[in-house]
């Protein structure tokens, strides 16, 4: 851990409130960096026990807010507004931080922080398990940090103490806002990373079968191979992928790529992030969270009874490397695909 986070946090009692992948991650590495934490967590349930017998001081969400130097909020979105007016607001003490690792609720004002307290962001760029793998073996996962509210002078240095504590320092720390950080995570997500791909493999699998091609067969070109050529772009980027690819699939690539995804489909990206941007998303989002989730349940259905995922379903039950706890094959030289 750096000297920043023995200089600004070295003193500072640190309450993680939720112990999910993030939470739990965050508060076993800070832990582990020497720093006093405390979990605030809902006693009796799923997470108490699983956190007291990882060796933390355990207790209500107020409880652990108050007398904190820092109160790191991970739990999910939805419930943090709720928390905040509950929990947080009533004790959180003047001059101390408030951290989040999205700025979804500071952003769209769902959440309104008290005027007398740091405001911040960290936000590592990889799953709480991968958090805690890296730090374990003696690196970091890159972090973004913001801030939005600087009343003590420290706000920064908090921010910059709490990556480190968390293992970021060790790797990269990017800074942004509030704004930037919310909004190009929704954008991913809905445009890219969730929205754009699911879709895109469904509509793949969907022409296959349509043209009379075996399902099975359709599950395997446009899902199951997907890993492989995601692995390269995560390895390094565009040209990695190009560059263990068969030169028929590259050549695929530069003809057929831009019909699918042309400048219609950008076009509807900007529109999807202008969606973001005036707040037409979270107006939705949020307004669908309080009438009890009926369109989410449905879409969430709709894509479970899929054809894809029945086929899926049959085709995984045969290669037990992808179950839960089963062994992994050694790892083989990377051939060329296509």
């Amino acid at each position: 851990m750096s000297t920043t986070s023995h200089s600004t946090l070295a003193q500072a009692r640190i309450a993680v409130l939720g112990y999910g992948s993030q939470g739990r991650a965050h508060a076993l590495n800070l832990r582990d960096s020497g720093l006093d934490v405390v979990v605030g967590l809902r006693k009796g349930g799923p997470s108490w026990e699983k956190a007291r017998a990882e060796g933390f001081n355990v207790a209500e969400p107020a409880d652990a807010v108050r007398g904190a130097d820092l109160v790191a909020v991970l739990t999910p979105d939805m419930v943090q507004p709720a928390l905040y007016h509950e929990s947080i607001e009533p004790n959180i003490k003047p001059g101390a931080a408030l951290l989040f690792a999205h700025g979804f609720n500071v952003h769209f004002k769902q959440i309104e922080p008290r005027a007398d307290i740091d405001v911040i962001l960290v936000a590592p760029k990889g799953p709480g398990a991968l958090v805690r793998r890296e730090y374990e073996i003696g690196r970091g996962v890159p972090c973004i940090w913001a801030v939005h509210q600087d009343v003590s002078g420290q706000a920064e240095a908090k921010a910059k103490a709490y990556a480190d504590g968390i293992g970021g320092g060790r790797a990269l720390l990017i800074k942004t806002d509030f704004k930037e950080e919310t909004e190009t995570d929704l954008f991913g997500e809905q445009a890219v990373l969730c929205g754009g791909a699911s879709s895109l493999v469904q509509a793949g699998f969907e022409t296959l079968v349509e043209a009379g091609y075996q399902p099975e067969i359709a599950y395997y070109e446009v899902l199951h191979e997907l890993k492989l050529i995601v692995d390269l772009f995560y390895e390094g980027g565009i040209a990695r992928m190009l560059e263990f690819v068969s030169e028929t699939a590259q050549y695929g690539d530069y003809v057929s790529g831009p019909r699918v995804i042309d400048a219609g489909t950008k076009e509807r990206m900007k529109a999807v992030l202008t969606d973001i941007q005036d707040g037409t998303f979270a107006r939705n989002w949020i307004a669908e969270h309080k009438a009890g989730l009926p369109n989410y349940k449905r879409f969430k259905q709709a894509d479970l009874e899929h054809p894809i995922e029945q086929v899926g379903a049959k085709l995984r039950a045969r290669m037990p490397w992808l179950q839960a706890g089963a062994a992994k094959p050694a790892a083989e030289p990377l051939k060329k695909v296509g």
